[in-house]
């Protein structure tokens, strides 16, 4: 056997291995026939990261921890751990300029404080909770079947001082870029940006801010170091030299992932937390407006050099609408618009639909909504969300105060909704809906026979065209009706695995 023929079996041996094929086609066979579907299997590893939920001495701050159960995926657990908070307010510098006002993030370190909870295994919801301004950043890792969808939603009231009312926020995925139209510097209000890094080495991230002239010009938001298992928050009226109701907040990391959120707190309207909007793109959908809204603000931003226009269509449960007064929305490129909308809903569920015509500019864009009046408003905030292509999940629902928000702007669809075991006990129960296209759907969740404790609600899109969701939670403290709204991405709990064959034949090619 000459040296040739020894180094092709060699070479044979080693691709198998590497493969994990136990069996060689024949030289040529493979690719041979069809191409092969890649598989879609369960992610093994997820990372979340919860902002320290809030600085005033009588919050109360309630987490739930659920995975729905996934088909392919078992074993594993998930963990909640402490995130050191490095400086009390910041600019991102470590200096203390945050002021010590209820409500704001006043200096020195937070006490150290033990996980809020322990996941439990995939279908049934585990809960914490904890109180007063002490509460630190979590930041989780779950693996093996505990890992697909894992959420975490972080809900906080307040019942007085700057920010006070309902406060929730899905705890987030880290990442390399944020978006956050409808932050503001302007007076009464206190926005901080919460970034917060799981992983092992720091994080070096700039922070942009762009208001209705362009680009707000600051030296202190660049190179803001988050150093490991840690979490900063930055005053963002420490960024800007002079005060502006409406920015646009861009995060984005030179090196590292840190997850981020921002927290807006006003003297007056209460708060709540701004997540990210969906990443910017030439169509924008911010579904889940609540029907009983006194006021909606569209806070709209083109990171392009070109101007765009807008069309603006509401979803309503009976088709697609063109507000009154607002049919279009014109963005000059690289500054923020904002635009009032006034009872936009007028008591019916309600989902904006931008587009845009011709060539199109990336938009992002995100609603402020007011629930109340006089001085019982409340305020929450709907980012642009990403379409459910395939399953998403919200945690914390208890019997009354919550609704289920769903939108098919394009086609109809038919979705899938399963409320989990209570924390406490009950029974899974599922439905299924059919939405109509062009409309929104707002819908009572179903309850879990026998629920004790709160439930996780799974939504997956069975057929038709893309839905994108939202989940309200509602809830009156001393007259005050408080509200937040979580948009509903696609959870990715699966990922796309190409299938492959090896091909001998390669080694043989000269």
């Amino acid at each position: 056997m000459n040296r040739t023929t020894l180094s092709l079996i060699a070479g044979a041996a080693a691709l198998a291995a590497v493969t994990g094929f136990a069996a060689l086609d024949a030289p040529g066979a493979a690719g041979a026939g069809p191409a092969k579907a890649a598989a879609r299997l369960p992610v093994e590893r997820t990372t979340l990261v919860c902002p320290a939920p809030s600085a005033s001495d009588i919050a109360d701050t309630s987490y739930t921890s659920f995975t729905p159960v996934t088909p392919g995926a078992s074993g594993g657990k998930g963990r909640l751990q402490v995130a050191a908070e490095e400086s009390g307010t910041g600019d991102g510098k470590g200096d203390d300029k945050g002021g010590g006002k209820e409500g704001g993030k006043g200096g020195g370190k937070k006490k150290a404080a033990t996980a809020a909870l322990q996941p439990k295994a995939p279908g049934t919801p585990a809960t914490g909770d904890t109180s007063g301004a002490d509460a630190p950043a979590l930041i989780g890792t779950a693996e093996g079947g505990s890992a697909p969808g894992w959420t975490v939603q972080q809900t906080t009231e307040v019942a007085a001082g700057a920010g006070r009312g309902l406060l929730g926020v899905n705890c987030t995925a880290p990442d390399t870029e944020f978006w956050f139209p409808g932050a503001s510097t302007a007076a009464g209000r206190a926005d901080y940006v919460h970034l917060t890094n799981p992983d092992d080495s720091a994080a070096v991230v700039d922070i942009g801010l762009y208001g209705k002239d362009g680009a707000v010009k600051s030296a202190v938001g660049e190179g803001i170091t988050v150093p490991p298992h840690s979490s900063e928050p930055v005053l963002l009226s420490t960024l800007a030299d002079t005060a502006q109701a409406d920015l646009t907040v861009h995060v984005s990391v030179r090196s590292g992932r840190v997850g981020a959120a921002v927290q807006a707190l006003d003297d007056k309207l209460g708060g709540d937390w701004l997540a990210a909007a969906a990443d910017p793109t030439g169509g924008v959908v911010l579904p889940g407006i609540p029907k009983d809204a006194s006021s909606v603000k569209l806070i709209a931003f083109t990171p392009a050099d070109t101007d765009t226009d807008l069309t603006v269509k509401l979803a309503s449960p009976s088709g697609l609408i063109t507000p009154a007064g607002h049919e279009s929305v014109h963005l000059k490129g690289g500054t923020t618009t904002a635009v009032d909308l006034g009872d936009v809903t007028r008591g019916e569920a309600g989902s904006l639909v931008l587009t845009q015509s011709g060539q199109s500019a990336p938009v992002v864009a995100a609603l402020q909504v007011i629930r109340g009046k006089g001085d019982k408003r409340e305020t929450a905030f709907i980012p642009a969300a990403g379409p459910l292509t395939a399953r998403a999940t919200a945690a914390d629902n208890s019997a009354k105060g919550a609704t289920l928000s769903l939108t098919a702007p394009t086609a109809t669809a038919q979705v899938k909704v399963t409320a989990s075991a209570g924390s406490g006990g009950g029974t899974a129960v599922t439905k299924t809906y059919t939405i109509k296209a062009g409309t929104t759907q707002d819908i009572a969740p179903p309850v879990p026979a026998g629920l004790k404790g709160t439930y996780a609600l799974t939504v997956e899109r069975i057929s038709g065209g893309p839905v994108y969701g939202a989940r309200t939670l509602t809830a009156t403290e001393e007259g005050v009706p408080g509200v937040t709204v979580q948009t509903l991405p696609d959870d990715r709990g699966t990922v796309s695995v190409p299938h492959t064959d090896e091909d001998v034949s390669v080694l043989q090619k000269s």
